[in-house]
């Protein structure tokens, strides 16, 4: 069923006393068009509203309801509601899921039969766009014809939201609680196909359908409306001992890095962050993030480029003809650069500063930012506002992206910062979450960019069965026949070893061969560069301690580097990828990214571009390596994993060995089910 009925209502019906009366005076307060029944089986009236006994009392269609009783009997209200087709309903009784009662929280989605809920143990919403309140609080939000809705988990951060005092475009607030029904997934889907919703932030505390979730961003990429998440609990999950490196690299917050890159959501990690990254999307996403600064004052200049290393943001040094158009603005004294410190020569002359920042505009880049922190009252500010009403005249004449921007988020006025939101500037409250929000902007930006959908997440339940530890010989044989490239090699009996070195050629490398040893290095089970017959018999006699088998292989030469491919299994997320540095100080380096599966050429390219140890592969010191090989390496465990997606539990891949001329996966570790 839509949630339209619920989200946008024309009547609401509110069952229950104390909270529904602060819910009715918020609605009241928007003057809401519709109208409003209040039921109670003993009061008289609830603000002003006649009460009626019973839902069964009520005569007309109930678009929404706020249920706000006790557990048992929200069950039946929820019940009465679905039979008299209600739109849906929110759910304020805790004491449900949250608390380990499965069973009751079965029931209430039960009762309700299709018709949505939202919670059980939330706040309700605010939506100032259909002036409708099922909200048993204080709230900020004012009626608008467009602009931002979150939703969270969190009542009161909901709450604190609505408070805010940045100049923020929120239109609606959603709490959804325990998400018996109407989820993150869902909320999302229905709020990005809405043209007067402009950005959707979340706050998450955990997603109940990851590959649902998925898919409603990647509709909302696709519709270009901007996803912004702020996740609470980032610690690595609690997972039972790995045979393998990759386990150790991806952790759970790292799968939601891998889901936001995949899905071009931004991600944030401060309340401060997620506010002003929002309200910059409140005006759209950007196509790169190549910015230019002003300010009066070298220090600030140099501090914001200080603070826009290591982001993905770039401040550029003018072109030529930019250049000359500001510097022909300015005295001789100015030096003009990109962050470009304008003095204060033209400090508070409206047509001076208008013209210096009309032709700092006029360079193409993505997003322009004045830095200005203005004095309180009661010192006078009027030279601050000439300023911004300089720069946001500059970007109007080129229809260029503009903010202001407060090193100090106290000394940017409101009233300044709603009169720059009006003209399409945004108002920015402290200069590392701008920075922030342009870098966030950017990656949104690029991702509406791309024509080719992402694939969606389809998680595969592990079969029954055992869990085998495939031998490394048999690991790369089957490896091989999705096209990774493995060393010629053969397991032999250790009295054979000699024999099959020399049939294979010297140099060699001898490896115990045991299905119980998974890391033979730190075994002593691994003797590499063998170069002759005493050689390759001194090694199999001590191998021989291990086992009676050993794996000979040809020894990989000429490396230029080493990378680890590896594949782990999340509860939620299914199969990951994992692909970084690999060899001996895997977990040392941690120089790795995850990837989500099933996966795609150019999310591995970029994936792989972004990693410390690609500059080998690029070119150092004279010597590059295959990159096509290695893109091709991981093409292969990608394949691998997804054929084999309900039985593999673990893979590693380490390492895997580039050569100039193509890359060579010298161990591999395979667990599976039987």
């Amino acid at each position: 069923m839509t949630l339209s009925r619920l989200v946008f209502p024309k009547s609401i019906a509110f069952i229950g006393g104390n909270e529904c009366a602060i819910a009715i005076r918020r609605c009241k307060e928007f003057a809401f068009p519709g109208k409003l029944y209040a039921v109670h089986p003993k009061r008289e009236e609830i603000e002003g509203i006649k009460t009626l006994k019973s839902l069964d009392e009520v005569n007309g269609p109930i678009d929404a309801a706020f249920i706000a009783v006790k557990r048992e009997p929200t069950i039946e209200m929820v019940q009465q509601l679905s039979t008299k087709g209600c739109g849906g309903a929110v759910i304020y009784a805790s004491g449900f899921a949250e608390t380990g009662d499965h069973a009751l929280q079965d029931q209430l989605l039960a009762a309700a039969d299709g018709m949505p809920l939202m919670g059980p143990n939330c706040y309700g919403f605010v939506n100032g766009l259909a002036r409708a309140a099922l909200w048993p609080d204080e709230h900020g939000i004012k009626p608008l014809e467009r602009g931002i809705a979150i939703i969270s988990q969190s009542g009161n951060i909901a709450c604190n939201m609505t408070f805010t005092r940045r100049a923020l475009p929120l239109a609606a607030v959603f709490t959804i609680g325990n998400q018996v029904d109407v989820d993150m997934a869902r909320m999302v889907d229905f709020l990005s196909a809405d043209a007067r919703i402009t950005a959707i932030g979340l706050h998450i505390e955990g997603l109940p359908n990851v590959a649902a979730f998925a898919a409603a961003c990647e509709k909302a990429r696709a519709r270009k409306k901007p996803v912004v998440i702020l996740k609470t609990g980032r610690s690595e999950q609690g997972a039972a001992v790995a045979m393998s490196h990759t386990s150790s690299l991806a952790g759970a917050d790292n799968l939601y890095d891998a889901l936001c890159a995949r899905y071009g959501v931004a991600r944030v990690h401060s309340i401060t962050a997620f506010v002003e990254t929002l309200k910059f999307l409140h005006g759209g996403a950007l196509k790169d993030a190549k910015l230019v600064s002003c300010s009066c004052s070298g220090g600030e200049a140099a501090l914001t480029a200080d603070m826009a290393m290591g982001r993905g943001v770039s401040l550029p040094d003018f072109n030529a003809d930019t250049a000359a158009r500001v510097r022909a603005t300015l005295n001789e004294y100015v030096s003009v650069s990109n962050p470009l410190d304008y003095h204060t020569f033209i400090w508070n002359q409206q047509e001076k500063m208008e013209a210096t920042f009309t032709a700092v505009h006029s360079g193409g880049y993505d997003v322009g930012m004045l830095i200005l922190d203005s004095p309180p009252p009661p010192l006078n500010s009027t030279a601050w506002y000439v300023a911004a009403r300089a720069f946001a005249k500059g970007a109007a004449a080129n229809k260029a992206r503009a903010a202001v921007v407060a090193t100090l988020p106290e000394c940017m006025p409101l009233d300044l910062a709603d009169e720059l939101l009006a003209q399409g500037v945004t108002p920015m409250f402290g200069l590392n979450d701008a920075l922030t929000a342009f870098e966030q902007a950017a990656r949104v930006g690029k991702a509406q960019q791309r024509a080719v959908a992402a694939p969606i997440l389809s998680p595969a339940p592990l079969k029954e069965g055992a869990s085998r530890l495939l031998a490394e010989r048999d690991a790369k044989s089957l490896l091989a026949t999705f096209g990774l490239s493995v060393p010629q090699g053969q397991v032999c009996k250790v009295s054979d070893a000699v024999k099959v070195a020399q049939s294979i050629g010297y140099p060699v490398t001898l490896k115990v061969s045991s299905e119980s040893i998974a890391h033979k290095t730190e075994a002593g089970g691994v003797i590499l560069n063998l170069k002759s017959p005493e050689e390759v018999q001194e090694a199999a006699d001590k191998l021989s301690k291990l086992s009676d088998e050993v794996l000979v292989e040809r020894m990989v030469t000429g490396a230029v580097a080493e990378f680890i491919i590896g594949v782990t299994r999340d509860p939620q997320f299914g199969l990951v990828l994992v692909v970084g540095a690999g060899g001996v100080l895997t977990e040392l380096l941690k120089d790795s990214t995850t990837l989500l599966l099933p996966t795609y050429r150019e999310e591995i390219e970029a994936a792989l571009k972004s990693l410390k140890v690609w500059k080998l592969i690029e070119g150092f010191r004279g010597k590059s390596g295959d990159a096509a090989a290695v893109i091709g390496a991981v093409e292969a465990v990608a394949a691998f994993a997804s054929t084999h997606s309900n039985r593999l539990e673990e893979l590693d891949v380490n390492p895997l060995l580039v050569l100039p001329d193509g890359a060579m996966a010298v161990d591999a570790l395979i667990r599976m089910r039987t």
